[in-house]
């Protein structure tokens, strides 16, 4: 994988450039987010885990799943998080994940994402994160309305 770079990183060596096309050449590879499809078999890898594995414990439809790894379909945000949580990533991989998928990151000031960044911090299998949403009467991951809206 990549040497990890910072936002703040970012910001010191565009703010030091002396023009635009400086930056660029450093840090072109920075700007742009990974394949979608190459990062989820990258942490499929560097987890030792196959696309079936995480599939049934993102708690994903089989064929469907099947169809994000290979980027036949294009997942929703809930997707790519339900397919972090089976892979048992980290919050910056979680980010890196959506980033990948052209989706919005997770932003604590959300009460829905406060209870998945919590459950991604901690590792929480899916059943405990849609459980969690229920109980506050959020929507679970999916789109299911909990009982409680």
């Amino acid at each position: 994988m990549a040497e990890k770079v910072t936002t703040n990183t970012l910001m010191k060596r565009l703010f030091r450039a002396v023009d635009f096309d400086t930056y660029l050449q450093g840090n072109d590879s920075y700007l742009q987010p990974p394949d979608f499809c190459a990062l989820l078999k990258q942490y499929c890898d560097q987890k030792k885990m196959l696309p079936a594995q995480v599939i049934g414990l993102s708690q994903i439809e089989r064929t469907y799943g099947h169809q994000l790894f290979n980027g036949t379909r294009r997942p929703s945000r809930d997707k790519v998080i339900l397919l972090a949580l089976g892979l048992g990533l980290d919050v910056d991989e979680t980010q890196q994940l959506l980033r990948a998928a052209g989706k919005s990151l997770l932003y604590p000031r959300l009460k829905r994402d406060a209870v998945i960044l919590f459950a991604v911090r901690n590792r929480l299998p899916v059943i405990s994160v849609q459980e969690t949403l229920t109980k506050y009467g959020l929507t679970m991951l999916g789109g299911q309305k909990s009982g409680n809206e």
